[in-house]
């Protein structure tokens, strides 16, 4: 679970890096290159072998984690106030989880699957022919509905990863005093910076290119 959070949180910051290129104002010619880069490269399409599979790997392991503590605890410990000794977060990974799974499965279908499959248009840059996937994104972000799921889900997103980030170095056994509060920090930063600069994405569109 720790060593597949972690791949998946380097995921997210290459991922986010990538899609900012949707403010360059250039009418999408960067970001369709990038994406053109993104689906041919032969190391990249490796990378997004082992991606899958940690995704894959990631809920799998937290399925059977949960279903060994559920055994190992059959019967649920009394007590007053869970919120005085664990985070909101940290109660509920499995909802959170779950939530990102379901909005992960339509976000791949909207993009991913167009990318790949879909009869979208192509567009010129210097002589070669690239697929338009910019389009696609303006069509799906033009939607304040579909904006509005995806900054939910984000908002999710941004809870999970607040106690996935530290706990995953805790899993690893890089919890001491001297380094825990710096690691705590940083994923609470990279929990809110993360999907802050995700969320700028659909609302530019949404403002601007719609």
């Amino acid at each position: 679970m720790a060593i597949t959070g972690l791949f998946l949180i380097v995921f997210l910051l290459v991922h986010m890096s990538g899609n900012m290129l949707l403010l360059k104002g250039d009418e999408g010619e960067a970001f369709n290159l990038y994406a053109k880069f993104m689906t041919t490269n032969t190391l990249i399409r490796v990378s997004s072998i082992i991606l899958y599979s940690a995704i894959i790997a990631h809920v799998v392991w937290s399925i059977m984690l949960t279903r060994k503590n559920q055994t190992a605890r059959p019967v649920k410990y009394a007590y007053e106030k869970a919120s005085t000794n664990s985070s909101w977060s940290s109660r509920n990974m499995g909802i959170l989880g779950t939530i990102i799974l379901l909005f992960l499965v339509a976000h791949m279908r909207s993009f991913w699957y167009e990318m790949h499959w879909g009869e979208i248009g192509t567009k010129m840059y210097d002589g070669e022919e690239v697929k338009d996937l910019y389009s696609v994104v303006v069509a799906a972000f033009s939607e304040w509905w579909y904006v509005a799921i995806y900054i939910v889900s984000l908002c999710f997103l941004a809870f999970h990863l607040a106690h996935g980030f530290q706990s995953a170095f805790q899993s690893l056994g890089l919890n001491h005093k001297k380094y825990t509060p710096l690691i705590k920090t940083l994923g609470l930063l990279y929990s809110i910076i993360i999907p802050i600069l995700f969320a700028l994405q659909p609302i530019y569109v949404l403002l601007f290119k719609a």
